[in-house]
């Protein structure tokens, strides 16, 4: 981790995220696209994310007291895994939720506003390729010659590029489905696509929220047993 602890990664990620929630929710409201709604979520659950990361960052900086003789370090941890805990129920399952009844109540896109989502997500996915490549640019910093991209993930002394990183990749990932599930929604007038697309980012939510949650819990694990006095 750079002495920045990721910090413009970290800030990239925030308003690219927070730009691309607003852009979003405009384009579902006129559209009523079920997979932008999803998106616009993903988008402030990962705004939130960021600032937590930001928050966690500050408390871990803190130097040690009578409390807390091996400092505040660790708290980084402990904000890292609600990140994956709101990227899992307010992201998620959400989406997942919102595919669901969209399949249940299909209804087709408005015949007026039905470009407005794909140029959002154009824009977005220029947006989220740009954090990613400041998240990538970051992580070259500290990370080893030769380490593999997932072991710097598992292996990273500190969580919060690593969850910029899933993050970046997940939304990028994401935007894609929601743009083929609009896509083909636009092309055969069949609003089905726009539910898988919008189920499929819930489901990705929720492996990455996975993720997340396991590797943090190994790190701040790792991280405990470096921090532990060596008995006599």
């Amino acid at each position: 981790m750079s002495a920045s602890g990721g910090s413009k990664a970290i800030v990239a990620a925030f308003l690219a995220n927070l730009g691309i929630a607003i852009a979003k929710f405009v384009a579902w409201a006129l559209s009523g696209s079920a997979s932008m709604l999803a998106e616009a979520i993903h988008s402030v659950a990962d705004s939130g994310n960021q600032l937590l990361l930001m928050l966690g960052g500050r408390k871990a900086k803190r130097s040690a007291d009578r409390e807390h003789p091996f400092g505040y370090g660790r708290e980084r941890y402990v904000y890292a895994f609600v990140v994956s805990i709101i990227l899992f129920s307010v992201g998620g399952l959400f989406a997942i939720y919102e595919g669901i009844d969209k399949l249940t109540h299909p209804h087709a896109l408005d015949p007026v506003w039905w470009w407005l989502p794909l140029v959002v997500l154009v824009i977005a996915i220029g947006l989220e390729s740009f954090s990613l490549r400041t998240a990538v640019k970051e992580s070259n910093l500290v990370r080893t010659k030769g380490q593999s991209w997932v072991s710097f993930v598992r292996r990273a002394k500190a969580p919060e590029l690593p969850v910029v990183l899933l993050e970046d990749i997940g939304a990028l990932t994401g935007l894609t489905f929601a743009l083929l599930g609009v896509g083909l929604t636009i092309i055969t007038g069949n609003s089905v696509f726009d539910a898988i697309g919008t189920l499929a980012i819930g489901i990705l939510l929720v492996l990455i929220a996975v993720i997340l949650g396991i590797e943090t819990k190994r790190a701040c694990s790792s991280a405990k047993a470096r921090t532990r006095p060596i008995s006599t």
